[in-house]
């Protein structure tokens, strides 16, 4: 009986372990076989489709169709320390609709929803309106930060575009939508000291885990990254005014050092005194 009892919560476990391995490598909406940007989204968090920041991702009207009135609309996208994201969607209405009010959220690596800085992130469209354009400018993305705090920190990012007021007669309706992500650098006036050990990607959390215990199972990473890869988090541009400003303070100290001591021993003065 004892023996059945463990092998039962050894079993649990297991599960356990495996479960968020298996939902964080769900299959997602990829790019189009030319190459160029997705043309569909994902419906929930862990089939978001991957997007590289600077492209224009579409979902729904002709080619791809399958977006209508009421539906979740995710896409994810990298962002790295340093760097203030800007999302912004456009989304085709039909001909005719009514009054309708969308929204466009974003949420960090995490699943946590970062609030927009600026930008018009909820927008009712008028009845009969053929677009309504949405904006999001986050914080600058952190390389560190308090466990209580909630601020943008390294990794994957999640879009969220839905429809929050409508009549229910216009649910169903087909539209399209486009997704865009660019990002300034605000570069070392935003940097901080310390750094994530892994960026916020699905899966890393799983992978560090079976490195750390030896299993050659493994599980797969989040496919996107930044151009130039991940940030070290301990270099930026900060180092370099800090340096130009304690140079700086060397010559104030030496320059007012001269000017304070006067021009030396008076002549008046005898040599011995």
């Amino acid at each position: 009986m004892r023996i059945t009892r463990v092998l039962s919560t050894a079993l649990l476990m297991l599960g356990l372990a495996v479960t968020p391995a298996v939902a964080d490598t769900s299959p997602s909406p990829s790019a189009s076989e030319e190459g160029g940007a997705p043309t569909q989204a994902g419906t929930s968090f862990r089939t978001a489709t991957e997007i590289e920041q600077g492209q224009t991702a579409t979902a729904g009207g002709p080619p791809s169709g399958g977006a209508s009135t009421g539906d979740y609309l995710y896409w994810s996208f990298p962002a790295d320390a340093g760097l203030r994201p800007t999302v912004k969607a456009t989304v085709k209405l039909p001909d005719t609709h009514a009054a309708e009010t969308w929204q466009i959220d974003v949420y960090d690596g995490l699943r946590r929803r970062q609030a927009c800085q600026y930008g018009a992130q909820t927008r009712t469209a008028a009845a009969n309106a053929n677009t309504v354009e949405l904006a999001c400018v986050l914080r600058t993305v952190r390389g560190w930060s308090e466990p209580w705090a909630n601020d943008p920190l390294p990794g994957t990012y999640y879009i969220r575009l839905s429809v929050v007021d409508v009549p229910t007669s216009d649910l169903g309706l087909p539209v399209g939508a486009e997704v865009r992500v660019d990002s300034e650098d605000i570069g070392g006036s935003a940097a901080v000291d310390g750094a994530l050990a892994e960026p916020l990607v699905p899966g890393v959390a799983v992978k560090s885990q079976d490195d750390e215990e030896g299993s050659s199972a493994s599980a797969v990473l989040s496919s996107i990254e930044p151009e130039d890869g991940w940030a070290s988090g301990w270099w930026s541009d900060r180092w370099v005014w800090t340096a130009i400003g304690g140079a700086l303070a060397a010559l104030a100290g030496v320059g007012g050092y001269t000017l304070t001591r006067g021009p030396g021993r008076p002549s008046r003065v005898p040599p011995g005194a």
